[in-house]
């Protein structure tokens, strides 16, 4: 039996990362929605600014200063949520941390930084979540990324990650079935957002990077998780974009991989210098309370893809269609 999920309304929701991007964004509208929230993130200022805007609009938020690389600091999420709230109903494991640069020139002190933070930091939240959701039942919301399904060159760590990522959320989810606990475990996965995620990321390229388009405002993927919370979801891509290039790498590898290096590899990379070092968060927060980030293209406010696939899977299906034979299309002629 699908587990039910509480209107938004009625909702405790904890949110990881909820100083910066996503994150941010999904607090904002979450806030607006009507739930109670519990903010997480290392930048106490940031947090500080973000809680007061929201409970000076009239809604009721906390936050907890968390590096969700450390086990305990996650703990405390949860003891601040029963505290306050009396429990949550939904978890999103949010947070998260970007790497640019070929994998033969990464140090392996940044790698395992890495991986403290994108799965070790959404493991120790799932495990937290599930143990206080398996009782009165809810949801925990894991961030994949398009790139949970077909790797990208630059990115490659980052990728690792984000494969880690959904191997643990597929699995716990069978888990979780087997014992027929009432928690729905959905994997959200998104292309390229502007966020400040290419300015904050640990950069090891001669040139301050950039998405590749299309790229879509977080707002969408603020949608996409609110949308999860209250309706079972099992995956979940933000842009049509992003959901044609997975099903190409299954579909055709070897002109996806050939396309992408010829592609990808210099839209990653801007005419600018590098930013300094300091602005990588790898090890450190930001401090800035920042949801949007500096892509200089189009970014598209609306994934009609997501929308429509959130909604009806048929519709879904029809206009990812669509988006495959659009980008087989793209890739041919560019590559």
């Amino acid at each position: 039996m699908t587990p039910k999920l509480k209107p938004l309304n009625e909702q405790v929701m904890v949110i990881t990362g909820a100083s910066s991007g996503i994150g941010l964004s999904t607090a904002r509208e979450a806030a607006r929605g009507g739930a109670r929230l519990v903010l997480a993130a290392r930048s106490e200022d940031a947090l500080r600014e973000l809680t007061h805007e929201l409970q000076n609009a009239g809604g009721q938020a906390v936050y907890v200063v968390a590096d969700v690389s450390r086990e305990e600091d996650v703990e405390k999420i949860a003891v601040r949520a029963v505290q306050t709230f009396g429990g949550f109903d939904t978890w999103v494991n949010n947070a998260g941390v970007g790497m640019y640069g070929r994998l033969e020139e990464l140090r392996e002190e940044d790698m395992r930084r890495l991986f403290d933070v994108n799965l070790w930091g959404l493991v120790y939240g799932s495990r937290v979540a599930v143990r206080h959701l398996r009782e009165k039942g809810g949801a925990l919301i894991n961030m994949g990324s398009v790139v949970s399904e077909q790797a990208i060159p630059l990115q490659g760590w980052y990728a690792a990650s984000k494969h880690a990522v959904k191997g643990f959320t597929d699995a716990l989810r069978m888990e979780l079935e087997d014992e027929k606990a009432p928690v729905v475990v959905t994997l959200i996965k998104p292309g390229p957002i502007d966020t400040p995620f290419p300015l904050h990321a640990q950069n090891y390229l001669d040139a301050k990077p950039k998405h590749v388009p299309p790229v879509y405002a977080p707002e969408t993927v603020a949608r996409a998780v609110l949308q999860a919370a209250v309706t079972p979801t099992r995956e979940l891509y933000v842009g049509g974009g992003g959901k044609g290039m997975a099903a190409m790498g299954t579909l055709a590898p070897g002109l996806t991989e050939r396309g992408m290096a010829k592609t990808v590899i210099p839209g990653s990379q801007t005419s600018e210098p590098p930013l300094p070092p300091e602005a990588s968060i790898l090890y450190g927060p930001s401090g800035e309370l920042r949801e949007r980030g500096d892509y200089p293209g189009k970014v598209q406010n609306l994934s009609l893809y997501t929308e429509a696939a959130s909604r009806s899977r048929q519709i879904g299906l029809g206009l990812l269609g669509l988006g495959l034979v659009a980008s087989l299309w793209s890739l041919t002629r560019r590559g």
